[in-house]
């Protein structure tokens, strides 16, 4: 919500994504940014790869947009990334509304 109070919208996802490090480190909340992780199917791991933008808590994906309306297709790809990376939520957060938007997608495993 800081990074939206100042920043307010029209940058583009990379702008947010620095922003909201300084606040995660500030707050020291830990993360790691844009991890390349691995698909899996029927035990084989896939060549393709997928990168969120930030991984918190080991367990949660942070899914940034910076576009006018979330779309299904973004809720899609953030659950998604939860539940291949295995993690139990997804934290989808767009920058680009006139008022920060965000949900919580859990992943039930």
């Amino acid at each position: 919500m800081k990074v939206h109070e100042i920043l307010g919208g029209g940058f583009t996802e990379k702008v947010y994504q620095d922003a909201l490090a300084v606040e995660l480190t500030g707050r020291a909340i830990p993360f790691q940014r844009e991890v390349e992780i691995h698909a899996t199917y029927k035990g084989v791991t896939l060549p393709s790869t997928f990168i969120p933008d930030f991984i918190c808590y080991e367990r949660i994906i942070v899914e940034l947009k910076a576009v006018k309306e979330l779309e299904d297709i973004h809720r899609s790809q953030a659950f998604n990334y939860a539940k291949v990376a295995n993690m139990c939520l997804a934290l989808l957060i767009n920058f680009g509304a006139d008022q920060l938007e965000y949900e919580r997608l859990p992943v039930f495993k």
